[in-house]
């Protein structure tokens, strides 16, 4: 990852919020199961090889070729790591959000 510090920023907000649910629950097993899937949510978002999911989801079946990640039609000036596909971000949201809804279910037992 060239800037760390986009998974600093989020590393202590984990921290943060797994305190805050310490604090409520009094519950250490509330707080490494938060921890945890504070830990997965944040790789799943930050840490993909973006060179190979930024592409249509039609392709994530292909390999990536250096051909395609050096194409001028591909990259776009400005920010080329967020480029929006609907489909993938369907995804995303269904995944994250139904992990979300099943942590805080637990957490709130």
């Amino acid at each position: 990852m060239a800037d760390d510090a986009a998974l600093r920023r989020c590393l202590m907000w984990l921290a943060v919020v797994v305190m805050v649910v310490g604090f409520y629950t009094h519950s250490f097993k509330k707080m490494m199961v938060t921890y945890f899937i504070g830990l997965g949510g944040i790789a799943g978002i930050l840490l993909p090889d973006w060179e190979f999911f930024d592409r249509e989801i039609s392709k994530w079946t292909q390999p990536v070729c250096v051909d395609d990640i050096n194409r001028s039609d591909v990259l776009r000036p400005g920010s080329s790591r967020f480029r929006f596909y609907p489909v993938r971000t369907v995804i995303y949201v269904l995944v994250y959000s139904f992990g979300l809804y099943k942590w805080w279910t637990y957490v709130r037992q």
